[in-house]
């Protein structure tokens, strides 16, 4: 039940085109978060997806069937709102039952969902009440819980925890990550939130500008982005870029860096700038890949070690980020607070190799 397949679709108000040829496939039973800054198209495309907004060409599939002139209530879908659309009038149990009474299911079946679903959310206490009487956390279970009640092929998730206040939507995402590997429901989730993205998904889309930048999974995002928009967008915080030159290093290539303490070169491992000497490149590296002289690192190869004058540190508790200017780069890197040094001493940055990547600085492409 709920593969989704989404061809080549484009959507248009007039003269602005909205969606760009989106392609997205994801498998029944898998996380789909459709993730990018306001404005990128995410909304629309979960809108076309529902049936809410009609499509200006392509193809989208639920389960194999065509969905393009299909109504909303023909989808098979249930959509959970950013703002809970929840029904005041009506008490928890008739909010959730009520999609139930409209498709003629028995009474004793309604019950015996609405208690199943209620005891699931941890809500059974809440049935008697109205909408009004709940809190925002409380009110988005029960939003849930109405989508859970239908059983549809597909669940769509409208920013549903953008309302809630920061701790409470750390909560809200792990009840839903939960919830998700209990059923293994097929879910599509619109978010603005990379963090959410990560934790939540199996496959993630990056949009920006009506395209998707990047389709995979939060590790395939996360270690190996296709572009400057995407590396930026994904982490946090998110990860540093250093304008460098490529150099030779005798029989190795390699990019020059001037940390505040001198300069040092990196080696590179990937074969792709061999051939790049003397060109300008755009480092990337993540703030957890530049840390602390570790002692057990120092005779493994991917792990380079090089002076560097520290500007700002940022105790976090449980690690201390460190903030040092590279090639005139803001790069904040990791250390754990007994290893931090104070701004203006020197400091061994450890640079793991392995986890380099390079841009075009003008295409912002990812080469290697």
């Amino acid at each position: 039940m709920g593969a989704l397949t989404i061809k080549n679709v484009c959507k248009s108000y007039g003269p602005t085109d909205v969606l760009k040829g989106v392609n997205i496939d994801i498998q029944a039973g898998e996380f789909l978060i459709l993730v990018g800054p306001s404005g990128c198209g995410k909304s629309t495309l979960l809108n076309m997806i529902a049936g809410l907004d009609g499509i200006t060409s392509g193809e989208i599939q639920i389960d194999g069937r065509v969905v393009n002139n299909l109504p909303p209530k023909d989808r098979d879908i249930a959509m959970v709102f950013q703002s809970y659309a929840l029904y005041p009038n009506m008490d928890i149990r008739r909010n959730i039952s009520f999609g139930l009474e409209i498709r003629k299911v028995p009474k004793s079946e309604q019950d015996r969902i609405v208690n199943e679903v209620s005891s699931m959310l941890q809500i059974d206490q809440l049935l008697d009440r109205k909408p009004s009487q709940l809190s925002g956390g409380q009110r988005q279970r029960v939003a849930m819980g109405r989508a859970l009640a239908r059983k549809p092929a597909l669940y769509l998730f409208d920013e549903p925890l953008s309302n809630l206040d920061a701790k409470l939507r750390v909560d809200m995402r792990t009840e839903i990550k939960m919830l998700h590997q209990r059923l293994k429901t097929t879910i599509v989730y619109v978010t603005h939130d990379q963090i959410e993205a990560m934790t939540l998904a199996d496959k993630i889309a990056v949009m920006k500008g009506g395209i998707v930048q990047q389709f995979g999974s939060p590790r395939q995002l996360y270690d190996e982005p296709a572009n400057m928009f995407v590396a930026g967008f994904m982490g946090s915080p998110s990860m540093n870029f250093i304008p460098c030159k490529v150099v030779s290093m005798g029989n190795e290539t390699g990019v020059e860096i001037d940390g505040g303490a001198g300069t040092f070169k990196l080696p590179v491992r990937s074969n792709q700038l061999k051939s790049s000497e003397g060109q300008e490149v755009m480092l990337g590296i993540r703030p957890e890949k530049v840390t602390h002289k570790i002692e057990s690192h120092l005779e493994n190869s991917d792990f380079h070690l090089a002076k560097c004058r520290v500007s700002i540190n940022e105790p976090t508790g449980p690690d201390t980020n460190i903030f040092i200017h590279m090639n005139g780069a803001k790069v904040v890197c990791r250390s754990t607070p007994d290893s931090a040094k104070d701004p203006g001493e020197e400091m061994e940055m450890m640079f793991d190799l392995s986890k380099m990547v390079f841009f075009d600085p003008k295409t912002e492409e990812r080469l290697a």
